[in-house]
C-alpha cells in the first residue's frame, strides 16, 4: 500500500497527524474555553489522521478495508465541519484542521482523502 504514490500519501498523513495533534493540544491545554468545538474537532482530525497512517503502514487486507473505511468518514468530516463552519461562522469562534473545507491547511484536508480513497481503491497487482 505504500509504495510508489503511496510513500507520499503515507508522508503526508503523517504531516497531518502532527500538525492536528500538536496545534489541538496546544489549543486544548491552553484556550479550551474560546472554542472546545474547533479545539475538539482538531484533535478528532488529528486521530483520524494518526489511524489512517497507522493502517497504510501496517498493510495488508484488513488495513486496506481498515483505511479506507476510515478514509471515507475523514472525507465525511471534512465536508461536514467546512460547510457547517461556512454555515454558521458564529459555532467557531477559531479554526479547526477542516474549516471552510481545510483552507487553512492549502486544502489537502479535503484533497487527502480523496487522493487516499483513489489510491487504496485501485487494482492490486497481487490480487490476480
Amino acid at each position: 500500500m505504500i509504495s510508489g504514490p503511496g510513500t507520499l500519501l503515507l508522508w503526508v498523513y503523517g504531516v497531518m497527524v502532527v500538525g492536528a495533534v500538536s496545534r489541538s493540544a496546544v489549543q486544548i491545554s491552553t484556550e479550551f474555553d474560546h472554542a472546545p468545538l474547533a479545539y475538539s474537532l482538531s484533535a478528532l482530525a488529528g486521530l483520524v489522521y494518526g489511524f489512517i497512517t497507522y493502517s497504510l503502514v501496517r498493510g495488508g487486507a484488513k488495513a486496506r478495508r481498515a483505511a479506507l473505511v476510515c478514509c471515507a468518514a475523514e472525507l465525511v468530516g471534512v465536508l461536514t465541519v467546512g460547510t457547517w463552519t461556512l454555515a454558521d461562522k458564529a459555532a467557531f469562534p477559531d479554526a479547526t484542521v477542516w474549516s471552510d473545507y481545510g483552507m487553512g491547511y492549502l486544502f489537502i484536508p479535503v484533497l487527502l482523502p480523496l487522493t487516499a480513497l483513489w489510491w487504496l481503491r485501485r487494482p492490486r497487482p497481487d490480487a490476480d
